[in-house]
């Protein structure tokens, strides 16, 4: 755990961003404004994760999941963000499913080409054993007429 409350806030680059995304062009804020903004967003943060943590305790887990955040903001009475929260959790697992497939898929391509690979340097070896054997014949056929 943090051993001061400094420890817990966000980072203020991060703040900034969210803060300059969320007002119109134009509009500045003070430094105050977003050390206030910060320490909350900081404060909501902590909440929730406590709360989402009741929830995973309740079950039983230690590990906290995307269920006891949504069950968190409606026990916090902040229903109106629930939905935006699954779109936003969906559009992330399919983006999730989209990498892991696409991973697969080039694991597969590379096992193919070392397969591939493989069979070209094993036909080349057999290939190198195959003149070797030839080179020996013709010198034992060679030896023999000299004989």
């Amino acid at each position: 755990m943090a051993e001061r409350p400094e420890d817990l806030n966000l980072p203020n680059a991060v703040i900034t961003r969210i803060i300059k995304e969320a007002l119109p062009d134009g509009v500045n804020i003070s430094k105050e404004a977003r050390s206030a903004i910060s320490r909350a967003a900081s404060v909501f943060v902590l909440y929730a994760t406590s709360c989402a943590n009741n929830f995973a305790m309740k079950g039983k887990r230690k590990t906290l999941n995307a269920g006891d955040v949504l069950s968190a903001m409606e026990e916090m009475e902040f229903q109106r963000f629930i939905s935006p929260l699954k779109e936003a959790l969906d559009a992330y697992r399919r983006e999730q499913k989209g990498k892991k497939e696409a991973s697969e898929q080039k694991k597969k391509d590379k096992d193919k080409r070392t397969d591939s690979e493989e069979q070209d340097k094993s036909r080349e070896d057999d290939n190198d054993e195959d003149d070797e054997r030839m080179e020996e014949e013709e010198q034992n056929e060679e030896e023999e007429v000299d004989n």
